[in-house]
């Protein structure tokens, strides 16, 4: 069953929200129900799928259900280890790199299995369950988090409206919405902004971006458009059905286009990936090139490298490929051009907030973001 393409998937969703809906105007715990629902479209996703002329049919990917079992008990042991850890030993800096390579390992082993033709830990949604899992031990290593339980852990990591493409969840927070209840009113209301966010990822999922590919990707712009409304569309969906289910899942997109530089591009475009990188590696590398005074202690290089960084980064971490690595650095330059160009320009600081040069800042950001994407693609080598 195909999450947020077959109408087997919105019929199954649709029924199975029913019970969470009621739950929630009755003013009961959705999440032991939630959890049940999320296993669920767990065993859809391992190949069970449901003909409604012939029942459950399947080609069940035994593979791909234990490694994802194997998954899951090597993150409980690396975030309950983690706990101990710093409960008995303090903020020990290589056990916190320790842990967070081995809550890394196994979407390395996937990556790297990939090139050699070995599905390891193929089952989908590891690489946005790493995403979370790295933010529980990067936070229990701050002293934010004290404490992790085995089914919240499980429940987190495998939410089926963002087990797929996001968007990212902070545990916390996610954490907060499962083990609250809400008023009948304020879930209602959640309930109708759940509903019309579905209904436009819809339309932009099934209408817009279907109407780009007819037209033919290949041009950059057809393409990034149609990269937008498939994406963007899902992610409407996914807070959507987050919604039903009583958890508030941050947006991912806000008016990316309307962007007037690679910041604010940044800041509207894939929002939950792009501040979690912004939060747990940018943030932290920065500090750290900051104390150490790298580059002289000019705050400005230091920065410009960071971005470049954390950008070539975020590039690898979608895929080894070539493109997704030129991606990344094409970014990241783009973010340390920008940052430069913001803090020594006198022009900038004289007219940024012109119509005129808003505008034409406008047009040129948009015409390298259009591009990066074309680089995105592969099209371009």
């Amino acid at each position: 069953m195909a999450m947020f393409e077959s109408l087997q998937f919105f019929i199954v969703a649709a029924a199975l929200a029913v019970p969470a809906i009621i739950l929630g105007v009755l003013e009961k715990s959705q999440k032991l129900y939630g959890g049940i629902v999320s296993f669920i479209f767990l065993i859809f996703s391992m190949g069970v799928d449901l003909d409604f002329k012939n029942g459950f049919t399947h080609e069940f990917n035994l593979n791909g259900a234990l490694f994802l079992l194997a998954y899951l008990a090597i993150e409980y042991c690396v975030a309950v280890g983690f706990v101990r850890v710093v409960k008995t030993k303090g903020r020990d800096e290589k056990l916190y790199y320790l842990f967070i390579a081995l809550a890394l390992a196994p979407l390395v082993v996937n990556k790297v299995g990939g090139f050699v033709d070995l599905k390891l830990f193929a089952f989908i949604g590891i690489s946005y369950m790493t995403f979370k899992m790295v933010q529980i031990v990067i936070e229990i290593y701050d002293g934010l988090i004290d404490e992790v339980k085995g089914p919240e852990l499980f429940y987190f990591l495998t939410f089926f409206p963002a087990i797929l493409c996001g968007p990212i969840d902070r545990s916390r927070r996610f954490m907060e919405d499962i083990n609250g209840v809400r008023s009948r009113a304020e879930y209602l209301n959640m309930v109708g902004d759940g509903l019309f966010k579905i209904c436009l990822g819809l339309v932009y999922k099934k209408v817009l971006a279907s109407a780009m590919v007819m037209i033919g990707t290949q041009n950059m712009y057809i393409y990034g458009l149609q990269l937008f409304f498939d994406f963007a569309g899902y992610s409407l969906m996914a807070v959507g059905f987050s919604y039903l289910f009583g958890v508030k899942t941050p947006d991912n997109f806000n008016q990316p286009f309307r962007s007037i530089d690679l910041k604010d591009f940044w800041n509207r475009w894939h929002m939950t990936l792009s501040f979690w990188f912004r939060d747990y590696l940018f943030s932290r590398i920065l500090r750290r090139a900051m104390r150490g005074k790298w580059f002289g202690g000019n705050k400005l290089t230091q920065a410009s490298v960071c971005f470049i960084i954390n950008m070539t980064v975020m590039g690898i971490w979608h895929g080894l490929e070539l493109h997704f690595i030129v991606y990344g650095i094409y970014h990241g330059v783009l973010l340390a051009i920008t940052e430069v160009y913001q803090k020594k320009s006198k022009f900038y600081k004289k007219h940024k907030k012109e119509k005129g040069y808003r505008l034409v800042s406008w047009f040129v950001t948009f015409n390298l973001v259009m591009f990066g994407f074309y680089i995105f693609s592969g099209q371009l080598f």
